[in-house]
């Protein structure tokens, strides 16, 4: 199994990825007709460091702190053999749409130039952290946890390691070993990761190897120098086409996509085929599922020929919809505004 398991350096395609300084952003287009989950060929990919290669059999995973009242370490074996829960959830890197803020809102944001492909939604199974912690004696004095990751530290500032409140650790987060029906990937967090639904990807630790639980609000640079007051995610919306894509005039087409919130449920989705002039109805049969995605579609026969703009707009169970603009945010973080997907209307 280990052998099965350990990395592999392959180079990422071109056709599913567009790579970012070693993070790799999923193409929307390579997600037509490919299901609800992201496979995980084209799951993207974040890293503050690299990829370690983790041995299993040696890994452990620490429960510490004066927050607990039996601390203790798990093998990977132990871990899988406890109950265990499957969940369809998203996650979402905080600054994906940053590249937005420059090119649709003329006020760029520093860092990765992510388009809408920071995000994947997955089948994940693994223990409820809930579980371990009440395994572990959790103290009803307990304030927040700290989960750190097994990663190379980045820079001056250590390991990766956000924290985390009790609340939301014992309510739907997941201490994750499967993705999509296998074994974690190495990119992906092997062998152990979190999964939080509904809050920016940071949150999500991969690697996971020891979490701290203290009865103190607890602090570390991805919660204070990076990712400061950035929680839950916006609303978004992203058509399952090419950035620039070209189409042909008078010929009927579905046009497909998918939209989220880290609030809820998405109860509507609009669409525009005139540049935000009029708004139509999108169908949408699939799953209404709380910490993914849905899928939704439109029909459409484009013409006459010329240059379009795409925009489609959603609304979550919190009455939340899509604004066309929003705020700027000095780390491009929670861009959430309509985007505008050019296209062009060509003759056969």
């Amino acid at each position: 199994m280990e052998q099965a398991l350990a990395t592999i350096v392959k180079p990422l395609p071109a056709h599913l990825f567009r790579v970012h300084d070693g993070s790799a952003e999923m193409r929307w287009e390579a997600m037509a007709g490919q299901g609800y989950h992201t496979p995980i060929d084209r799951f993207f990919v974040r890293n503050h460091t690299y990829t370690p290669n983790i041995n299993p059999t040696t890994w452990r995973l620490r429960l510490h702190g004066p927050g607990l009242r039996c601390p203790g370490e798990y093998t990977y074996d132990q871990l899988r053999a406890m109950p265990s829960r499957t969940v369809d959830a998203a996650i979402e890197c905080a600054g994906n749409g940053r590249r937005l803020y420059g090119t649709q809102q003329h006020n760029p944001a520093p860092g990765t130039q992510w388009g809408l492909g920071g995000i994947g939604v997955a089948r994940w199974r693994g223990v409820p952290l809930s579980y371990l912690l009440q395994h572990a004696g959790l103290r009803r004095d307990a304030v927040d946890l700290l989960p750190s990751g097994l990663d190379a530290p980045f820079e001056d500032h250590g390991h990766v390691r956000r924290p985390l409140p009790v609340g939301k650790a014992m309510d739907d987060v997941l201490v994750a070993y499967e993705m999509n029906g296998q074994p974690l990937p190495p990119d992906h967090g092997f062998p152990v990761r979190l999964v939080v639904p509904g809050w920016v990807g940071i949150a999500s630790i991969k690697w996971l190897g020891d979490i701290e639980v203290a009865t103190r609000e607890l602090t570390s640079p991805w919660n204070t120098v990076f990712y400061r007051d950035v929680t839950t995610q916006p609303v978004k919306s992203a058509f399952e086409l090419a950035w620039n894509a070209r189409l042909t005039a008078g010929r009927p087409y579905i046009l497909h996509g998918r939209s989220w919130s880290g609030q809820g449920r998405i109860v509507q989705v609009e669409v525009s085929i005139d540049g935000g002039r009029s708004w139509h109805q999108a169908e949408h049969h699939g799953r209404h599922l709380v910490s993914a995605w849905l899928p939704w579609h439109i029909e459409w026969a484009p013409k006459p020929a010329g240059a379009y703009e795409l925009m489609a707009r959603a609304t979550d169970e919190t009455g939340v919809t899509q604004p066309l603009t929003t705020p700027h945010h000095p780390f491009g973080y929670h861009f959430g505004a309509v985007v505008r997907h050019p296209i062009s209307v060509v003759h056969g």
